[in-house]
């Protein structure tokens, strides 16, 4: 695979049993290129180790007095030159396509693995950790890929060397054969404690990061309130930590440096101090001196190379470790084929919620973190517990293999994972979602969180979304009330002559106010046009009167067409054809938002937010009641 070739039609089905594991499969699926590495990389240790024989040759024929012997030598060691700068170029080509090549298959197995899971991955692994390892760690795993075929070609080499010297020189040949592996070794017992501190300190910079960002975002509250103070302050705390992190982890790669110049000095110092002796008592020449002098000299460029390969994979374990834990997770169920995407009634089996097709259904719950995870189960996002209790053999057993740990943690003595039974999955049409392709279950059921994200770009590109094509954007910015937000797009640039279009959004949609981007979201939702849209909350950043033109002009635009809105504002219940009341995760009441409001006093409590002493009852049933009261007895 050359890097014009990317990206890979398939990446590839890892194996996410660990971290070394994974390093092994992936190594494995870049053996072609890694051989290719290695082959250049031989040219190129072999034709440095032919330079010390043929510098002994030159230096002796000096000696010697022999012109013919010194030309050959000469014209040799051209030879080498070139050889060794199309060795050195060559491999360090194939070597970092290695590094691209393996870094570009991780990053498609995330982008893979996110587009699979959806809104479910960041609820079972946090945003700041998929981030890293689709930034720094894919890099620290491609450095452990190139590094291979670089340490296989100078583990080759130096085999080539040492028993070449011990052939071509016996007397000195072993001495440097034996040092060779204490060099190799020397600082290998140092590099776990200097990984470690090195992890500590990306940690607290991460931490330093994370705060300095949610601070710039909320500058502004912050301003208000008079915080700015108490969070430099922090910010002030966690940068020192990361100073006191960084000093701590130099002082230990200083050591391994340190010691990686001291052993060979002292190799060499005795190499000379034992070879001259040799020399002067004429047991060998001075050209043979010469050679091994060389030779050891030049042994120490391929022992770099190991000392890379183990600082490679010190950094790259955790880092595939990480990548593991993110690409082991899977949906709660596997898809099964399907022709088509399904049409009919949403219904929800845990909670009873049925959204008729075609109509436009409001629900009421009390408690917003419960409506934003039954949006979620109605999209077909599992929630966050069942998701969890899926994997949790997979990420404890992942956890255990990478410490050496027993493989069958979180399983019993039979292999099965010990989960609890997973909820039924939402259906449409009588189909689970769960069994849907993907594809198929993203067409069919749309959801809008509360917060949905604006990315930069223009309004064009923002709304240029995979769609059925039967709603035009311009439809859409008219049903979700844009003309104030055109109309302030239009006055901000210049450049694009007026056109709302073509103005550029920032980074999501800062430039814009809560209730714009919220409107814009909406506008870029009813663009899709699924055939079930979730929305949770999406009148909740504008006034009274554009939430009651919202709601009048998504209900038209959506005729026809499932409609789902989470709310509690009276405005938007009305116009619902239905409006379902849940609590405490099931169905409590069913019907028109007006007939509620008269029946229900649970219902009546969420919209119009009265407190507990303001719900009474007719005296004949007694006094003043609490909503846990009204609650036992309906």
């Amino acid at each position: 695979m050359q890097i014009r070739d990317l990206p890979y039609p398939d990446p590839g089905d890892p194996d996410v049993r660990s971290g070394p594991r994974f390093l092994i499969w992936l190594g494995r699926n870049q053996l072609r290129g890694q051989l290719k590495s290695m082959s250049w990389g031989l040219l190129h240790q072999c034709s440095l180790a032919g330079l010390p024989p043929t510098v002994g040759l030159a230096v002796q024929a000096v000696v010697d007095r022999s012109g013919s012997r010194l030309a050959w030598s000469g014209g040799l060691i051209a030879v080498l030159g070139v050889l060794i700068a199309l060795g050195d170029t060559m491999l360090h080509r194939t070597a970092v396509t290695n590094w691209i090549t393996a870094a570009a298959r991780v990053q498609q197995l995330l982008a893979r693995k996110t587009a699979e899971l959806g809104s479910a991955l960041t609820r079972r692994v946090a945003a700041g950790e998929v981030v890293a390892v689709s930034t720094g760690d894919v890099e620290k795993i491609g450095w452990f890929v190139e590094a291979l075929s670089r340490f296989a070609a100078a583990a080759a080499a130096l085999v080539l060397i040492c028993v070449g010297l011990i052939l071509y020189l016996p007397s000195l040949g072993i001495l440097v054969t034996l040092a060779m592996p204490l060099l190799a070794l020397a600082v290998l017992p140092l590099l776990p404690r200097a990984t470690r501190r090195a992890d500590l300190q990306r940690e607290k910079a991460g931490k330093a990061t994370e705060l300095a960002s949610d601070t710039v975002a909320g500058l502004r509250v912050l301003r208000g309130i008079g915080g700015e103070e108490l969070f430099l302050d922090r910010y002030r705390r966690a940068s020192q930590e990361v100073r006191k992190a960084a000093v701590h982890s130099a002082r230990m790669w200083s050591l391994i440096s340190a010691i990686q110049v001291l052993l060979p000095g002292v190799l060499l110092i005795s190499l000379v101090v034992y070879g001259a002796t040799l020399a002067r008592d004429g047991r060998i020449g001075v050209g043979q001196l010469v050679t091994v002098y060389s030779a050891a000299t030049l042994l120490l460029f391929p022992l770099r190379h190991f000392e890379e390969i183990a600082m490679a994979y010190s950094f790259s374990r955790p880092s595939a470790k990480r990548a593991v834990r993110v690409l082991s997770l899977h949906r709660t169920a596997q898809p099964s084929t399907v022709d088509a995407t399904p049409t009919g009634d949403l219904y929800d089996p845990v909670t009873g919620l049925l959204a008729p097709a075609g109509l436009f259904t409001a629900v009421v719950c009390g408690d917003p973190d419960e409506a934003g995870r039954l949006a979620e189960r109605l999209g077909g996002h599992a929630h966050e517990e069942a998701d969890a209790n899926a994997n949790a053999g997979t990420d404890e057993n992942a956890s255990k293999d990478s410490t050496g740990g027993a493989e069958n943690n979180g399983r019993d003595s039979t292999g099965a994972v010990d989960a609890e039974p997973e909820l039924p999955s939402v259906l449409l049409g009588g189909v689970p979602l769960d069994e849907l392709p993907l594809d198929s279950a993203r067409t069919a059921v749309l959801v809008q969180d509360k917060d949905p994200v604006l990315l930069s770009g223009t309004l064009r590109e923002l709304l240029d979304v995979p769609s059925s094509g039967r709603v035009s954007a311009e439809d859409a910015l008219s049903a979700a009330q844009c003309g104030d937000v055109l109309d302030s797009l239009a006055q901000a640039s210049v450049a694009t002559d007026g056109d709302p279009m073509t103005t550029r959004i920032t980074e999501r949609g800062r430039s814009l106010s809560g209730g714009q981007r919220q409107r814009l979201a909406l506008a870029r939702s009813l663009v899709t046009d699924p055939e079930a849209l979730i929305l949770d909350e999406p009148t909740s950043a504008v006034d009274s009167h554009t939430e009651a033109r919202v709601a009048a002009g998504v209900k038209a635009l959506r005729q026809g067409r499932t409609t789902v809105a989470f709310a509690s504002s009276p405005l938007l219940l009305d116009l619902a054809d239905r409006v379902v009341l849940v609590h405490r995760g099931t169905v409590v009441a069913v019907g028109a938002h007006r007939e509620l409001l008269q029946s229900d006093p649970r219902y009546r409590a969420v919209v119009t937010r009265e407190t507990d002493d303001e719900i009474t009852v007719p005296a004949a049933q007694g006094a003043v009641r609490t909503i846990e009261e009204i609650e036992e007895r309906a």
